[in-house]
């Protein structure tokens, strides 16, 4: 599992966010969204502070999901970090 948060992590980074993030925070967020969903395509929202909100875009199957992608918007800008490439 660590593998995966570093992946998210460094994902985030390397789009140029500049802030701190936790990519076991950001896997239990969406582990929690999921919980009792069913199959399909789902966008969540999560405010992070103020100025600043994650648009998490998830892909729900039998036995797991995809990350498919997260735009990370801020007073200034957004950055799209797209996990399917």
């Amino acid at each position: 599992m660590e593998e995966i948060f570093y992946i998210i992590e460094k994902k985030i980074k390397d789009s140029g966010y500049l802030e701190s993030v936790d990519g076991e925070e950001i896997y239990n967020e969406i582990c929690d969204e999921i919980e009792d969903k069913e199959n399909g395509s789902y966008i969540f929202m999560s405010k992070k502070d103020d100025d600043t909100f994650f648009e998490y875009k998830v892909d729900l199957m039998d036995e797991n999901f995809n990350l498919s992608y997260i735009i990370i918007n801020t007073k200034d800008k957004k950055y799209h970090i797209d996990f399917d490439n």
